[in-house]
């Protein structure tokens, strides 16, 4: 395991077999709802000295993109288990046996779990997949309505495979979720809390020991629990990591082309955008449009999903 703050990775040696299931668009696909995003320019990334360099944040840059459509949410359990049951599709965690934890999330009485060293919130569950997110006896029963999690890079293609859509690139996610917002951090504006008032689900009190819910969740919410940005996309930041199509650089940005990114041409991480309901002041400002983490394309974790692009 290779540690990182915002979701573990497997090890390369980690890789199961090829997956069973097949995941081809056809006349039962069921596609998430999409918004319409017109055509223009935006300014993508940070300068902000506060930010993450190693991150690759900067510098902030033109961009110019050709319309597209863009979930309004991230991909529901609901709507992944649609496409479980149409396709047969077999997730990278279901192979595995494993998958990654918030350790919080667990019962006390929880069998011992293996920690990752250097976050040992994290814990690798034996029998946890988005079928049963906190492992052996957890359920989706009253979360159909919350992000799929426990997904990998490779589990999302296959869905926008079958749904005739795809994953975003990083630069069409980051113009979304701004929603027309420009030099801010939050699609709302400068503050996370103007007046006081919860616009994300993220980590509130002392992480990783207690989270005190003050914005009414602790681990995921439902889509939709919050207001959306001026073009009609919930949850951009907080709620769950979610993947992008790029392979990621920190480096990319100071050369990325102004007309329509699509990321480097290859790489060993996939960009992942948004933040997570983990995130905390204290050791994670990454729950900004402008903000952007990665992960190996086989991981899966508790608060890592997707939306979907077309």
């Amino acid at each position: 395991m290779s540690p990182s703050c915002c979701g573990p990775a497997r090890e390369p040696t980690e890789r199961p077999a090829p997956g069973a299931g097949a995941a081809a668009p056809g006349p039962d696909a069921d596609a998430p709802a999409l918004v319409e995003v017109p055509a223009g320019t935006f300014t993508m990334g940070t300068d902000d000295p506060r930010g993450y360099a190693e991150d690759g944040e900067g510098p902030a840059h033109e961009v110019e993109l050709a319309a597209y459509a863009i979930g309004v949410h991230t991909v529901t359990n609901d709507q992944f288990a649609r496409f479980v049951e149409k396709t047969g599709h077999v997730t990278t965690a279901e192979r595995f046996g494993d998958s990654f934890v918030f350790a919080g999330l667990l019962p006390d009485d929880f069998p011992p779990t293996r920690a990752v060293a250097a976050a040992p919130w994290w814990r690798q569950v034996a029998g946890a997949s988005w079928r049963a997110p906190e492992g052996p006896g957890s359920t989706l029963d009253d979360r159909l309505d919350h992000p799929v999690v426990h997904v990998s890079w490779d589990d999302a293609r296959a869905f926008c495979a079958w749904s005739g859509t795809r994953l975003p690139t990083e630069a069409e996610w980051e113009r979304a979720a701004r929603g027309g917002v420009e030099d801010l951090h939050f699609p709302w504006g400068a503050e996370r809390e103007p007046c006081g008032e919860h616009r994300m689900n993220v980590w509130q009190g002392s992480f990783p020991q207690h989270d005190t819910a003050e914005d009414g969740w602790a681990g995921t919410c439902p889509v939709g629990t919050f207001p959306p940005n001026d073009l009609g996309l919930h949850e951009v930041t907080g709620n769950v990591w979610e993947w992008c199509a790029d392979w990621f650089d920190p480096g990319y940005y100071a050369r990325s082309p102004r007309v329509a990114p699509t990321g480097p041409g290859e790489g060993t991480s996939r960009v992942m955008r948004g933040g997570s309901y983990l995130c905390h002041d204290s050791y994670c400002w990454r729950y900004r449009v402008d903000a952007r983490s990665s992960n190996t394309p086989d991981s899966t974790t508790g608060n890592l999903g997707f939306r979907v692009a077309r």
